[in-house]
């Protein structure tokens, strides 16, 4: 599911708000997810998930073409945990 799709699922799911609300909404939800990750906060979202930061520690990697050492710095990515609810209903 792409960005626009998810904006005219929340459209079709209520009859009373336009497209361009809508955007807006789900927009203004991915931002304060984002922001709050660059943060090095945390958000929960009960029955669905969790989004955090992890830090991974510089390594010595290889180049998968080369064979050669490479210097890997220390960075911090995004880490997803799905809730409970949101296992048990793709699981089945």
């Amino acid at each position: 599911m792409t960005k626009s799709e998810l904006i005219d699922a929340v459209v079709a799911a209520n009859g009373d708000i336009t497209r361009r609300e809508a955007e807006v909404v789900v927009s203004t939800v991915f931002s304060a997810i984002s922001e709050e990750l660059a943060n090095g906060g945390r958000v929960e979202l009960r029955g669905f998930g969790s989004f955090s930061v992890k830090k991974r520690d510089s390594r010595t990697g290889r180049n998968p073409k080369t064979g050669e050492s490479v210097f890997v710095p220390a960075k911090v990515v995004p880490y997803f945990k799905p809730g409970k609810e949101l296992r048990e209903r793709v699981d089945q």
